[in-house]
C-alpha cells in the first residue's frame, strides 16, 4: 500500500482510506449495515495496507460510528487510524459537545482519537464554532490525548478557508476534491492554499458520490480508449492521488469488489502523467454535459420535513440527462419508471420549498428549484 509521511503527522498514513458512509446495507436502509459484508471490507482493507478510517456522528444515522467500533475493535489498536467528527450544527451549547464526543469514544471502543475533525465548518457552523468557543474544548483534549491531531472539513470557498488557516491552528484539513470540482467547486485553490500552510489534505469526495465510477458513455468510452483495463473509478482516485499535498483518499466502498479495485489501484499507485490528464480533461467535459445537477448523494439535506427523498430524486433526474446523450429515444421512458417506482411521499411533488434542505447542502443546491424542474418535467409529460 502506497504510504505517505507528513513530519507534523509524524507516522505514514495509507494514501488509500476507507470512508465508512456508504457501507453496504440490509433492507435498503441506511441505518441497517450489512455487518458480514462491512467486517469483511474493514478485514479486506487492514490486509492490503490500509490503516485510515474515516466515520462521523451522522454517517448511517448515527450507526457507522458504532460499526467501526465493533469492526475495527478486533484488530490491534496501533495498526489503525480513526478519523471521526464533531457535528458543530446540531450544538446549542458546549455540554452537547462534550457529550458527543464522549459517546463517540463509547461507540468507538477507544478512548482516544487519533484525526478528530470539526464537520464541515462552512460559514455558518464557524459562527456557532466560535460562539461556543468550541476550538479551545478541542485543543484541550488534542493537549490530553484524547485527540492526537485536530483538523477540520469544509466545503466552503478558498476565502473562507482563508479565514479558518489564518484564526486557529490546525495539524490536517479535509475537502472535496475530484477532476470535475476542481474548477466547478474551486478545489485548485482550496488545495493550494492549504499546500502554502503546508497542511498535509485528505480528499473526500474523489469519485463524486460514485458519479465519476459510472460515466455518461461517451465520457466511459474516452478512458477506456486509453487505458481498456482501468477502471473508471481509479482513473478519479489517480486524479486526486497524484497530488503531493494529499495525506489519505477517503474511498467510500459500498462492496468488496470496489475495495479489491481500490486496493489494486493503490497497492501499484501510478501518479497521472500529462497524456492521462489529457484524456480526463476530455471525460470530465462529457461529464459536465451530462450531469447539471452537482449531487454527491451525501444525504446532509435529510431527512426532508415533507418526506421527499431528495438524493434519489436528483439522482433520478440526472440519469435522465445522462440517458439524454446516450439514449435519447428511451430517456424519458426510463426515467418515468423509476419515478413511479418511488413511493408517493418520497417524490418532488412534495416539496413545499421549505428551502431546509438547502443550509445543509455541501454543493450549495438550489435543491427545492432542480425538483420544481422535475415535478414540471412530469406534468408537462402527463398534460
Amino acid at each position: 500500500m502506497e504510504k505517505r509521511y507528513f513530519p507534523s503527522i509524524g507516522e505514514k498514513i495509507s494514501l488509500l482510506g476507507f470512508g465508512l458512509m456508504r457501507l453496504p446495507t440490509v433492507n435498503n436502509a441506511h441505518k441497517d449495515i450489512d455487518y458480514p459484508v462491512a467486517e469483511l471490507m474493514v478485514d479486506k482493507a487492514l490486509a492490503g495496507g490500509v490503516n485510515y478510517f474515516d466515520t462521523a456522528w451522522i454517517y448511517h444515522e448515527g450507526q457507522s460510528e458504532v460499526f467501526a467500533g465493533r469492526a475495527l475493535s478486533r484488530h490491534p489498536r496501533d495498526s489503525y487510524n480513526i478519523a471521526t467528527k464533531m457535528p458543530v450544527w446540531l450544538l446549542e451549547n458546549l455540554d452537547q459537545a462534550k457529550e458527543i464526543f464522549a459517546g463517540q469514544l463509547a461507540k468507538l471502543r477507544t478512548d482516544h482519537i487519533d484525526f478528530y475533525l470539526v464537520h464541515n465548518l462552512n460559514a455558518e457552523c464557524y459562527r456557532i464554532h466560535e460562539k461556543l468557543g468550541l476550538h479551545d474544548y478541542l485543543r484541550g483534549l488534542r493537549e490530553s490525548g484524547a485527540i492526537r491531531r485536530l483538523g477540520f472539513s469544509m466545503h466552503d470557498s478558498p476565502e473562507h478557508l482563508g479565514l479558518l488557516l489564518e484564526r486557529h491552528g490546525w495539524d490536517f484539513a479535509q475537502i472535496q476534491l475530484n477532476y470535475i470540482d476542481w474548477q466547478s467547486l474551486k478545489g485548485g485553490e482550496l488545495y493550494g492554499r492549504l499546500v502554502d500552510k503546508s497542511l498535509p489534505i485528505v480528499i473526500m469526495e474523489p469519485v463524486r458520490g460514485g458519479a465519476l465510477a459510472n460515466l455518461p458513455a461517451k465520457a466511459a468510452q474516452t478512458l477506456k480508449d486509453h487505458d481498456p483495463g482501468a477502471s473508471q473509478a481509479s482513473w478519479a482516485l489517480r486524479y486526486v492521488a497524484s497530488y503531493p499535498g494529499v495525506m489519505t483518499v477517503l474511498s467510500g466502498m459500498s462492496l468488496p469488489s470496489q475495495m479489491d479495485d481500490n486496493l489494486a489501484t493503490f497497492n501499484d499507485f501510478k501518479p497521472l502523467g500529462q497524456a492521462e490528464i489529457d484524456v480526463l480533461a476530455k471525460a470530465a467535459e462529457g461529464f459536465r454535459l451530462a450531469n447539471p445537477i452537482p449531487c454527491t448523494g451525501c444525504c446532509y439535506c435529510m431527512d426532508c420535513p415533507s418526506g421527499v427523498n431528495i438524493p434519489l430524486n436528483l439522482a433520478i433526474f440526472n440519469h435522465y440527462s445522462m440517458l439524454l446523450a446516450d439514449q435519447p429515444d428511451m430517456a424519458y421512458l426510463i426515467f418515468d419508471n423509476n419515478y413511479r417506482a418511488l413511493r408517493e411521499s418520497e417524490k418532488a411533488i412534495n416539496c413545499v420549498s421549505c428551502e431546509e434542505c438547502m443550509t445543509h447542502c455541501p454543493q450549495k443546491i438550489a435543491i427545492p428549484s432542480e425538483l420544481k424542474k422535475l415535478t414540471d418535467m412530469v406534468a408537462g409529460a402527463q398534460g
